[in-house]
């Protein structure tokens, strides 16, 4: 453990990926979909849009400094929220300020740009936040307890949320809650550490299915089934989520700090769209409690989970391959 001889906050700051868009040799913009990076992997993949020729990255940002950072009588001044971009393969370093968002909020945001020949691989993102204290400018008051990753050659992010998944015989299961679905493909549990997905291995040829080393159609129905898991999952997690929420005294809701509380950040804009995450959440949590609003909301619940799974595109590839298999048979 670090020691420092001042005083520093004693919680980290969530930093969060918003947009990404790569500039192409001809001074256009190629704007990324959320596909291209994932909270819960803290990962942006800049190969997702198959592109080799881009001259740079632009990377939207969100921080969130923990409570008291802005407080008029903390004991610092001249406070600052800097991102760093740090390759260790090429000894390239990038620092920005990111902006406060309002007076004496605790959201700052902003963009950092990623030059192309700059980086091979991967670099480390972090958030700091630095001030004034003691008239010693420029020291560290906090910081982000895990670093992104941003990844210049990746087609994917990891393979977006993490998931635990399982195979068990539904019917035979030491798993006694298992023997209640034992007519379903896959079930979630969205209450641990992980989401767990346990998938029904009493159905034949389905856990060969989900391996995808068929080929030909057979992965693209793989796929599918996998964006169908995946949407199951995002929308489990949004509900066990804004179920246990912490309640601050005045009644206003608090995000969890574990993966949960990064899920949600990247739900909500999708779900209350328009608003701040720190509104959208208290307006779901009224919802949810409330007497009216909450079974209007599921449609852009599901909405929100199914971009997330890239179910469309999983879907446009089965209707592919279903129309070359069908020229195919044709000719």
């Amino acid at each position: 453990m670090k020691f420092y001889p001042y005083k520093r906050l004693n919680r980290p700051i969530a930093l969060r990926v918003t947009s990404a868009s790569l500039k192409l040799p001809d001074g256009r913009r190629e704007h990324l979909d959320t596909s291209a990076y994932s909270i819960p992997e803290r990962t942006v993949a800049l190969g997702v849009a198959q592109l080799d020729d881009w001259v740079s990255a632009r990377v939207g940002l969100s921080a969130t400094l923990p409570p008291g950072a802005a407080d008029p009588d903390a004991p610092w001044s001249d406070l600052r929220v800097l991102a760093v971009l740090t390759d260790g393969d090429t000894n390239v370093r990038t620092t920005v300020d990111l902006r406060q968002d309002a007076p004496g909020s605790k959201e700052w945001s902003g963009e950092i740009e990623v030059l192309r020949d700059d980086h091979v691989g991967r670099a480390s993102l972090a958030v700091h936040a630095v001030a004034t204290i003691d008239d010693v400018p420029g020291r560290s008051i906090t910081e982000t307890d895990t670093d992104w990753t941003v990844d210049v050659a990746a087609d994917e992010p990891s393979g977006g949320l993490r998931l635990d998944v399982k195979q068990a015989s539904f019917a035979k299961s030491a798993r006694e809650w298992l023997r209640s679905y034992t007519d379903a493909p896959w079930v979630v549990d969205a209450s641990g550490r992980l989401p767990l997905v346990m998938v029904n291995t009493d159905i034949e040829g389905f856990s060969d299915l989900l391996g995808g080393e068929s080929g030909g159609i057979e992965n693209k129905v793989h796929e599918l089934l996998l964006s169908q898991m995946a949407t199951d999952v995002w929308t489990a997690v949004f509900h066990s989520a804004v179920g246990d929420l912490e309640i601050e005294p005045d009644g206003s809701p608090v995000f969890p700090t574990d993966w949960r509380g990064e899920v949600l950040r990247e739900m909500l804009p999708d779900v209350v769209p328009g608003r701040h995450v720190e509104e959208a959440l208290r307006q779901v949590h009224r919802r949810r409690t409330g007497d009216a609003g909450w079974v209007e909301l599921q449609t852009r619940v599901h909405y929100a989970a199914v971009r997330r799974a890239g179910a469309s595109k999983s879907v446009a590839g089965v209707l592919r391959a279903l129309q070359q298999m069908n020229r195919e048979e044709s000719a």
